[in-house]
């Protein structure tokens, strides 16, 4: 199921944004936008339906650094709201602070309201719906079964009400959510597992860190699109050309540049080279996502891999919806050039993300 909208309020420098997702929706603007904020609450709504909410905010520093950061009126509450609408199922959560007595975990979000409905036509039935700890969902008889237990506060009713059988479109929307796939940041640190061998386990989707490349890029040559992965090695480094090794079942990489005596391993290249070949395995999986959002995959890359950049992304967008945030304008013009991207710039005003119209001339 493609992801037709996505609306967000309260949330960090979002105080309250709606807008539409194309086949390829590329969001640019200036650093300090709120690109990452968009980003993020997409990636919310993947780690509520894993049953990851709760963490996920930990690692912003909890549900107080999560809230939108502006004035308030004086009767708007304190919420973090993100929502979804796909095909013909939508999927709204909203959240706030523990209400006291708080206890040890009071930098835990409470969820206080959650609602999944199914779209026909015009009209909107809801099939689950969450006050608080109190919930009631639809059956797949479409009988009204509201839950004597009292759910965990921290968590969505996604990750707590698994009953497919029982529940079929709270599954269904639940195993759309999970198969989302994200990629924010690689790391190529000097200690990064990247840069080293690895054990050779079939990876048909590259980890979010990169932490498999090896193994990935073994798997797409073995049973994924092994041309279009060394044509996109050659067009991004002319004469280059990659070599997996496969030594007692552990993978390694190595890179033949012209002019050089021999390859260069994962551990010699640069920064930039290890981001864009991470970038080729996440694009070329031999099982792509439904929708893979990437968040400013330009970071440390060289301007020139741009276009070799734009071409595996508008290859990708053939097999499933992408999301792409950047602040680089040419990698925006290529996106629109080559896969007729809908193209949404951000910017700050007052404190708070917008959508502009007017050009973005960072």
């Amino acid at each position: 199921m493609s992801v037709r909208e996505l609306w967000i309020s309260g949330y960090r420098s979002v105080h309250a944004l709606r807008f539409e997702l194309a086949p390829v929706t590329v969001v640019v603007g200036p650093n300090g936008s709120g690109k990452t904020n968009v980003y993020r609450s997409l990636y919310l709504l993947h780690a509520a339906a894993r049953g990851e909410f709760a963490h996920t905010l930990a690692e912003e520093g909890g549900m107080p650094s999560a809230l939108w950061a502006g004035a308030r009126k004086k009767t708007e509450t304190a919420r973090v709201t993100v929502g979804v609408r796909l095909e013909d199922l939508a999927y709204e959560l909203s959240c706030g602070l523990v209400p006291p007595p708080q206890g040890s975990f009071m930098l835990d979000p409470d969820v206080k309201e959650e609602t999944v409905w199914v779209h026909e036509g015009t009209r909107r039935h809801v099939v689950a719906e969450r006050r608080a700890q109190s919930v009631f969902a639809r059956d797949a008889e479409g009988r009204r079964t509201t839950f004597a237990a009292k759910l965990w506060g921290h968590e969505s009713l996604l990750a707590q009400i698994s009953e497919p059988h029982r529940f079929p479109l709270l599954s269904a929307l639940r195993a759309e959510l999970l198969h989302w796939r994200f990629y924010h940041h690689f790391r190529t640190d000097p200690e990064s597992p990247l840069r080293h061998e690895q054990v050779g386990v079939r990876t048909p989707a590259l980890a979010h860190d990169g932490r498999d490349l090896a193994a990935a890029l073994m798997t797409i040559q073995e049973i994924g699109d092994t041309r279009a992965m060394h044509d996109a090695v050659t067009r991004a480094f002319p004469g280059a050309r990659l070599e997996l090794d496969s030594e007692e079942g552990r993978f390694s990489l190595h890179l033949h540049m012209p002019g050089l005596g021999r390859p260069l391993g994962a551990a010699e290249l640069s920064d930039g080279t290890l981001r864009y070949l991470c970038l080729l395995a996440a694009l070329l999986s031999p099982r792509p996502p439904a929708f893979l959002a990437l968040n400013e995959p330009e970071t440390s890359l060289h301007p020139s891999l741009l276009e070799p950049l734009a071409r595996l992304i508008a290859d990708a967008s053939r097999r499933g919806q992408i999301f792409v945030t950047t602040h680089a304008r040419e990698l925006a013009t290529a996106l629109e050039k080559n896969t007729r991207a809908a193209l949404l710039t951000l910017r700050r005003t007052g404190g708070a993300t917008e959508l502009s119209e007017e050009e973005d001339t960072d």
